[in-house]
């Protein structure tokens, strides 16, 4: 029976993946890799063999309805990112969609994602919260700023390490220097990091010392 497999891949420690992915990833047609050269140093760590083949967000629009007409066909897939749940900012979203559209099995299996345990260790409330993701890089970010700056619960974001500054900047800008803030980076790895405090003293933490690797961003809301 053809069917769609969302497979959460760690976000750095390897141990971190289920036995039951690893089932998934062994026994499906094909794998949908986002990058399949990162993806490939896991399927070799863990002795996978499976096919992979690439789904990323500079393909999915064309490759989505080839895929269809394949699972229509009795294939099943098994979809990764490079790290952690596909569709949560990386590919995934379309290709589900299209699947529950043409009437095909889609299975999402619980795993890793970055922005959970960001939130658990921060010490900030985590009974009500929104996921941000990215913020726009130019068009739209100030607009996006100002509604969230009304926003009561708890916002998370992802950032990159060369952007970290500035957004932390925008942040004291817009929700206040003194709103509460945790940066957490490179979780799960052996550096991993996190800052607590005010945006004003997150902001000169990092300004002395540098960020580096996949950072998230917990701010508090407004009260």
């Amino acid at each position: 029976m053809s069917k769609l497999y969302i497979v959460p891949t760690p976000i750095g420690n390897l141990e971190d993946i289920t036995f039951r992915a690893l089932s998934v990833l062994k026994e499906v047609d094909y794998i949908l890799a986002e990058d399949t050269r990162t993806s490939g140093k896991l399927l070799k760590h863990f002795d996978i063999t499976t096919p992979m083949q690439s789904h990323h967000m500079h393909n999915e629009h064309k490759t989505v309805d080839i895929l269809i007409k394949r699972m229509q066909g009795g294939e099943t897939f098994a979809l990764i990112s490079d790290a952690g749940t596909p569709a949560i900012s990386d590919p995934g979203f379309l290709l589900t969609r299209a699947c529950i559209q043409n009437n095909i099995a889609v299975e999402c299996l619980p795993g890793a994602t970055a922005f959970v345990p960001a939130l658990v260790n921060s010490g900030l409330p985590n009974d009500k919260f929104v996921f941000e993701g990215f913020l726009p890089v130019k068009k739209g970010r100030q607009t996006r700023l100002k509604l969230l700056a009304k926003e009561s619960r708890t916002m998370i974001f992802y950032e990159s390490p060369h952007k970290l500054l500035k957004t932390l900047s925008h942040f004291a800008e817009y929700f206040g220097e003194d709103r509460l803030v945790s940066v957490s980076r490179e979780l799960t790895k052996l550096y991993e990091e996190t800052k607590r405090g005010s945006v004003q003293e997150v902001l000169s933490y990092y300004t002395e010392k540098p960020a580096k690797g996949e950072i998230v961003i917990i701010v508090e809301g407004k009260k």
